[in-house]
């Protein structure tokens, strides 16, 4: 899932480290009362409905306000049922998927959630296609069918193991029929779902009010109290909100420097740190007319980047150096980059471009968007391609919402753009960003990858398919359809009053506020 980005940590990593000062365990909480828990993001909300947006930001909301047939319970990589009372594949050839709901489901609104919302949910995403919308997701998803009051049936195009954790991710909210357009998105503050949370109050780019809602009825057994989320415009606003205490919990995502400073001796303070399957890339627009048409011009750009650099200077060791597509963490993570391009090597840079017959220097564009020290890492890129000699950079800084639109429609040379994982399995790392009609929009796509992908959909064993993972990265490495960055960790800061911030995010792509509650 693309986002400002951005989001969340490898499954089973949930309590790698809970630094603070009388940090407590890791146990459920119960649910709680008084004034709401306010939480500081940088995150941006792209659209408040579900069939427009496909960002970290949106979908954090929406795991929240609205229900899916599954989810995902924090430290798991497997779904269970949510709305669904179960779900499963039927007969052979992982074709057909079934899922019956709970009864007495209701939205928050109280109307009913029957089988026609859920099948009107997943045709109004397909139908309205939007370009920031999660329709790539479903891209195996041929019909929905219906059967009386609860029992729902999707039939695949192809086999697909990983329809269940797409069902379990943003683009299988359910939102009501009869308050959402069949045919277009639905404009305005207001969200009618089914989740533990009805959305009271909504300002854009400034805050979201949560209330607990008492009709909610899944895999939750206890939610907490009330949440007010709080938008910030970059992390030096969000870092600075955090300082002067005006937010309860800080996550998503504070400036290097202060995470940096951070210490187990801090007072008052707790810091939830987790590995995270959130990578940052340099995409490359592959279209005719790019600059960066020419698999060479993309090669000697990889042989230059320097990671090391980026991960030191820039980040301050907060993030790692990535030389894959798929992030550590995960089945099939390798080091394909790494063992193309092991250092940066201008001369090397120098006799791709030569040998391709490619003028120079080539000149080409990045742009990029909000997210931690994004200013000081194009910067640093740009500086790094023009040392050699070889490269003319120019790098521009957009706003999230025309980034977005801007690299669906191939307005930019290159960009760079952090991804976090929608569900925790490689496929959210492959289909995705280097699979047909990719949701990057980077206009890639290789038929041996095609291959590759539909091999690993077909099979539900998933530790069976590392090799053909790890074959994918290869051909990624060679075809330089973009350069990966940095894997970064995922910090949580809360007020020492404030418990579960341990369980807000993970590997799964869902944002838990209802676990924070005050002690």
């Amino acid at each position: 899932m693309r986002g400002v980005r951005v989001r969340a940590g490898v499954a089973g990593a949930v309590c790698l480290a809970v630094l603070a000062a009388g940090a407590g365990g890791c146990g459920l909480t119960s649910g709680g009362d008084g004034e709401p828990i306010e939480v500081g993001t940088t995150d941006t909300v792209t659209a408040l409905d579900p069939a427009g947006a496909y960002d970290a930001g949106s979908w954090a909301l929406y795991g929240n306000v609205y229900q899916s047939l599954l989810t995902f319970t924090p430290g798991s990589s497997t779904p269970v049922p949510d709305a669904a009372r179960r779900c499963g594949f039927r007969g052979e050839g992982l074709r057909t998927y079934v899922c019956t709901l709970r009864p007495g489901l209701k939205f928050g609104n109280g109307h009913a959630l029957t089988a026609k919302d859920v099948k009107f949910s997943f045709d109004r995403i397909t139908r309205i296609h939007s370009q920031q919308g999660p329709a790539p997701l479903l891209e195996t998803l041929a019909k929905v069918e219906v059967s009386g009051e609860d029992k729902v049936t999707f039939r695949l195009r192809v086999p697909d193991a990983t329809f269940p954790f797409k069902i379990a991710t943003g683009a299988g909210s359910i939102v009501d029929s009869e308050r959402y357009p069949a045919d277009r998105l639905r404009t305005g503050n207001n969200a009618d779902g089914s989740g533990p949370y009805t959305l009271k109050g909504y300002r854009p780019g400034a805050l979201a009010e949560l209330e607990p809602n008492d009709r909610y009825e899944g895999a939750i057994k206890d939610v907490g109290g009330a949440v007010t989320v709080r938008y910030y415009a970059d992390p030096d606003r969000l870092g600075e909100a955090w300082r002067q205490r005006s937010v309860d919990v800080a996550a998503r995502s504070m400036p290097p420097a202060d995470l940096a400073k951070l210490s187990p001796s801090d007072s008052g303070v707790r810091v939830s740190e987790t590995t995270a399957a959130n990578t940052r890339s340099l995409v490359f627009n592959v279209r005719d007319g790019s600059p960066l048409k020419e698999t060479a011009v993309r090669q000697a750009v990889a042989a230059v980047v320097n990671r090391e650099a980026i991960a030191r200077d820039v980040h301050l060791r907060t993030v790692e150096p990535l030389y894959s597509l798929i992030p550590l963490g995960l089945t099939g993570h390798t080091t394909s980059f790494y063992d193309a391009y092991p250092q940066p090597d201008p001369e090397r840079a120098r006799r791709l471009l030569e040998q391709a017959g490619i003028p120079l220097p080539v000149r080409f564009g990045i742009a990029y968007s909000q997210g931690a020290a994004t200013d000081e890492e194009a910067v640093l890129l740009k500086k790094q391609l023009e040392a050699t000699g070889l490269f003319r950079i120019t790098t521009r800084r957009v706003g999230w919402q025309e980034f977005q639109e801007g690299y669906a429609k191939g307005a930019y040379d290159a960009y760079c753009v952090s991804w976090v994982a929608d569900f925790p399995d490689p496929d959210t790392f492959t289909t995705p960003l280097v699979g047909n009609g990719n949701a990057l929009h980077s206009g890639y796509s290789d038929p041996r990858i095609e291959r590759l992908i539909r091999a690993t959909q077909q099979n539900d064993q998933r530790s069976r398919v590392t090799e053909d993972f790890r074959s994918i990265q290869k051909i990624v490495a060679e075809d330089v359809p973009m350069v990966p960055l940095w894997q970064k960790k995922d910090y949580v800061l809360s007020k020492s009053s404030i418990s579960g911030t341990q369980y807000l995010s993970d590997g799964t792509g869902i944002w838990r506020l209802w676990r924070l509650d005050r002690i």
